[in-house]
């Protein structure tokens, strides 16, 4: 098989499975009362500062709307803390409780894990060329997109 079968095939493969895979490493006993999509808007609130919903929805591509609908379920299951701001009430905030953080932890593993294996075993150069390769790819995407 040629270099551009195998590429074809080995993407659409990871593409076809990576949400699945995903979600089985990621949905655990702990978190089984969210989805793949909820521990992705859990990854997009982060842990550092709270955010605002339209930094947040625009990270993630969706709108406002849509995401209000996720949050609201996120708070009401505990992963989610939402608080209106001291300077300006009509914004509301968004942070992660205990319980959101070690969501987001578990699924930063997961990734980390994901990325190890992919290294494993490439050299310096050859690491180079994959960074390569992958931006490439994710500029294709974000190109096909508009």
């Amino acid at each position: 098989m040629n270099s551009y079968n195998t590429i074809n095939e080995v993407l659409v493969k990871l593409f076809n499975e990576i949400m699945d895979i995903e979600e089985k490493a990621i949905i655990t006993e702990e978190f089984k009362d969210i989805s793949n999509n909820d521990m992705h808007i859990i990854e997009a609130i982060g842990k550092e500062e709270p955010k605002n919903m339209s930094a947040i929805a625009k990270s993630l591509s969706v709108t406002v709307g849509t995401l209000t609908i996720a949050i609201n379920n996120l708070v009401k299951k505990g992963y989610v803390n939402r608080v209106r701001s001291e300077e300006d009430r009509r914004v509301v905030l968004i942070s992660l409780s205990a319980k959101g953080e070690r969501a987001f932890d578990h699924h930063e593993k997961f990734h980390e894990e994901m990325v190890e294996a992919t290294l494993k075993d490439l050299n310096e150069a050859e690491t180079e060329v994959l960074v390569r390769a992958l931006r490439n790819l994710s500029t294709f995407f974000k190109e096909y997109g508009k």
